[in-house]
């Protein structure tokens, strides 16, 4: 996920199919219900916000030249979203499992 960050269009070819793969690990395990919501919506949200990305960008951008607003670029915000929620996802299952793993060698 940090590594796709640093060009977003050719990061989310790593970034999209990351998140679809948590995604489908989280339904595999049978995890709880609210953590698989919240990773379908991570998924859906970069989805939807990588796939505007590339629209835009086949049609030659937004601002500049082109002539298009630059409101067009509020269709991109739910990628960067998707991906910082995926990021304190990712934080919040490395702190529970190093918590976890943490009371086990204690007892």
């Amino acid at each position: 996920m940090l590594l796709g960050a640093v060009d977003p269009l050719e990061g989310s070819l790593l970034i999209l199919p990351g998140s679809g793969l948590i995604a489908l690990g989280t339904f595999l395990r049978r995890g709880q219900r609210s953590v698989l919501r919240y990773w379908l919506l991570v998924f859906i949200l970069i989805a939807v916000g990588v796939g505007a990305m590339f629209v835009l960008s086949a049609f030659g951008g937004i601002g500049g030249q082109r002539g298009h607003s630059m409101w067009w670029g509020i269709f991109l915000l739910p990628y960067p979203v998707g991906w910082f929620m995926a990021l304190a996802g990712g934080v919040a299952a490395a702190v529970r499992f190093f918590k976890v793993r943490g009371q086990r060698t204690q007892v």
